[in-house]
């Protein structure tokens, strides 16, 4: 009785509406805003004003703050969905970053993480910024305005992992292995004001603003055969905090430590070491 059922139910489950936008307070929103923390394309390094021309090649490393049982459970777009979406599946990841100072101030970054596959993740993801550098010579400050960018996809197992397929209680069960999307979309401004602790520390702090606008596709077919390909649209702003430090180990070489935080989402690390190629 129960197959048949279900088998009856299938051509509805199709044919259900394949965008769910969930309120800012759903589960929903607030796992894609957590998501959206690490991928924010921030500072990473004390503002520095520079020559034009300086051209700097970065590794950054990013902490993937992780998402709680409760929050990961959905609670509008899946309701037969009882447990938690498979949402942490690293621990951090990596970003190389490149810098070039242009006349004026001027600092474009660029930073990419390939689609290599990390454990059961595939990122592509492109951050991008400019920002303006302007020294306070009286007081031995650099004041730091920035505008930036997040883009790009990131798929993995989120909605149906191996787990959830052998689970009767699942709507995944004995279905296939999901490859869900995520696409950040972040775009953002903020300002940072960096001084200097001797001749090779220089700490800095800011605050910013970054409205978030992240998308969802569940992409898997269950046991009767139905492809589901719903799709989460979410649209948020956040204010963010953020402080560090970057140690300058020698004329061409920094590293660099941050803090980053979207008070009401989560809280990230970053690492970033830095050479100067110019």
């Amino acid at each position: 009785m129960a197959l048949l059922l279900a088998l009856g139910a299938a051509p509805a489950a199709a044919q259900l509406t394949d965008t769910c936008r969930p309120g800012q307070g759903s589960n929903e929103a607030k796992t894609m805003a957590i998501f959206d923390v690490p991928l924010a394309f921030s500072n990473a390094a004390a503002p520095l004003h520079a020559p034009a021309g300086q051209l700097r090649l970065g590794l950054e490393l990013s902490y993937l703050p992780k998402v709680s049982p409760a929050v990961a459970t959905p609670t509008v777009c899946r309701p037969d969905k009882h447990g938690p979406e498979n949402t942490d599946l690293l621990f951090a990841a990596p970003r190389p970053r490149v810098s070039l100072t242009l006349p004026a101030g001027l600092v474009l970054e660029a930073s990419w993480i390939p689609p290599i596959r990390m454990a059961e993740v595939r990122a592509n993801v492109v951050g991008v910024a400019l920002a303006r550098s302007t020294e306070l010579r009286s007081r031995g400050l650099v004041l730091d305005l920035r505008a930036h960018g997040s883009f790009g996809t990131v798929k993995g197992p989120i909605t149906c992992d191996d787990a959830a397929l052998q689970d009767a209680g699942s709507p995944c069960y004995l279905g296939t292995r999901s490859n869900d999307s995520f696409q950040p979309n972040v775009i953002g401004v903020s300002a940072a004001l960096g001084w200097s602790l001797g001749r090779v520390l220089r700490p800095y702090a800011g605050a910013g603003y970054n409205h978030l606008a992240p998308r969802f596709r569940v992409n898997f077919t269950n046991q009767f055969d139905v492809i589901d390909h719903r799709r989460v649209v979410v649209d948020l702003d956040r204010l963010v905090l953020f402080a560090g430090a970057t140690w300058s180990a020698g004329r061409r070489l920094d590293f660099s430590g941050e803090i980053y935080s979207a008070p009401v989402d989560a809280v990230t690390g970053r690492l970033l070491a830095r050479v100067r190629l110019r």
